[in-house]
């Protein structure tokens, strides 16, 4: 058997599939290598069941607030056993095609061990050799650990566990306020746990707007979630089913702990000096084209240490084999990568901030706040809570956008692609949107730079005047 490949993927999350999946269309005879299980976080522990459990989470919500659609609220019995047989039920669904019998059906010649580089060229998995004359290298990342002192005596969570509950929580501490621990504090407390968040700054998702993070921490204070600012867990201790933990220097106590700190690359076990390859624990060195320090080796995705989302890691993986196996290349690393974080409402993003902006362009810097109590269908479905933020160049040309309302991540894409193909606020002005929909607010904001753009200086003052005349 000729066990040399055109192209070897060493992990099977969501870069590593859609890596195999387009190299076969190409012709390219591929092989996937995968440690743990196909499919990776994605599919096992982080998008799939997150948004499953947040809906779940929802519809609890819905019933208990049910008044304020003038119907009578219902308080709902939450079993978390139930609720995460659900949730791995869809994770099934979503893995029957992507399982190795499914890739193999493709086309695509799966393994299932631990890799390990004998070569550049040459790698094992278990006592099985295997040569390529490309790998790319999509082996995602792990829960980062903080130094907590105590902490190894704790039965603590993380993103990758808390699917192994067997019963809710009565009140469960989370370290971080990032996209995760900011999802699953919301989950808990609306399928009825006491949440309790350590923050480690003063406020929570950090990387996004202020006035976005005000009003999510708004949002969970008035559901109940406490909030505890500028604090860093410093030690922990498990005492029967209590976990004390000390933060801020004051004593918290709860019988489950969430450590969601972030995450960090997986470059360990797989031998890559022996490849020659440079890493650190920030991740895999790789240049524009996402090349390794080893040219016929690429790196795409969480293990890069750059922007840690599905989507991203996706369109790097088809960005490095589009370059492994094709004449020229394209730039597989951009900084305008959007994201939403899940939550109700929804934060989204794309761009720039208004902060990033002003330290680029100063005072040409322009930006509009348009409130969702002006959309008529979030009013309608009284889910008023958030704004829509533009920031643009003075001539209008879009640098960022920010959103949060109910459905931001639906919304975020017509500004992902004005970003991408260099468009101006106003012109989407011009493209009817259909009405009543959360999506109006783009329509109303971007007509309303407009009209200012038109009414500014000499033409505003020409325009007046015309006006006045035809009266």
């Amino acid at each position: 058997m000729n066990d040399t490949y055109d192209l070897i993927i060493i992990g099977g999350g969501s870069a590593g599939l859609t890596a195999a999946s387009l190299a076969v269309q190409f012709g390219a005879r591929v092989a996937l290598v995968e440690k743990h299980r196909i499919g990776g976080d994605c599919t096992w522990t982080g998008c799939v069941p997150s948004k499953t459990l947040l809906k779940a989470a929802k519809v609890a919500h819905e019933m208990r607030t049910a008044d304020r659609h003038g119907l009578t609220p219902v308080q709902p019995v939450v079993d978390l056993e139930s609720v995460l047989a659900h949730v791995r039920a869809v994770i099934a669904d979503v893995y029957e095609e992507e399982s190795p019998e499914a890739l193999r059906a493709d086309g695509i010649d799966v393994f299932l061990g631990s890799p390990r580089f004998l070569d550049p060229y040459t790698i094992s998995v278990g006592e099985t050799e295997f040569t390529a004359r490309r790998f790319l290298l999509a082996t995602g990342a792990h829960p980062f650990i903080p130094p907590i002192d105590g902490l190894d005596s704790v039965d603590y969570l993380t993103y990758e566990t808390i699917w192994n509950l067997q019963a809710m929580p009565e009140h469960l501490l989370v370290v971080g306020a990032g996209p995760v621990g900011c999802e699953m504090a919301q989950a808990f407390r609306r399928l009825g746990a006491e949440v309790t968040m350590i923050v480690s700054r003063d406020r929570v998702l950090p990387r996004d707007e202020p006035a976005a993070s005000d009003v999510l921490a708004s949002v969970f204070t008035r559901e109940g979630i406490v909030l505890h600012w500028n604090a860093r867990a410093e030690s922990a201790s498990q005492q029967r089913d209590s976990i004390h933990l000390m933060a801020g220097g004051e004593e918290l106590m709860g019988d489950a702990l969430l450590l969601a700190a972030g995450r960090r690359p997986n470059v360990e076990g797989l031998d890559l000096e022996r490849a020659g390859v440079t890493h650190s624990e920030k991740g895999i060195q790789v240049d524009d084209n996402l090349r390794t320090s080893q040219k016929h080796i690429y790196a795409a995705g969480d293990c890069v240490g750059s922007y840690q989302f599905t989507h991203y890691a996706g369109w790097q993986a088809a960005m490095a084999v589009r370059n492994a196996l094709l004449p020229g290349t394209s730039k597989g690393v951009t900084d305008r990568v959007p994201w939403t974080t899940f939550t109700d409402p929804e934060v989204a993003r794309i761009g720039m901030s208004e902060a990033q902006a002003r330290d680029q362009f100063g005072k040409a810097v322009r930006t509009c706040d348009w409130p969702m109590e002006k959309v008529d269908r979030a009013r309608a479905e009284g889910d008023t809570a958030g704004f829509m933020k533009l920031v643009h160049h003075q001539d209008g040309t879009l640098l960022g956008a920010t959103i949060v309302a109910r459905r931001a991540g639906e919304m975020i894409h017509e500004w992902i692609l004005a970003l991408d193909r260099g468009l101006k606020v106003g012109d989407l002005a011009d493209v009817i949107h259909v009405y009543p929909t959360y999506s109006t607010v783009i329509m109303q904001a971007a007509a309303h730079i407009r009209v200012q753009q038109l009414l500014a200086g000499a033409s505003g003052r020409v325009i007046r005047s015309l006006a006045r005349l035809i009266r």
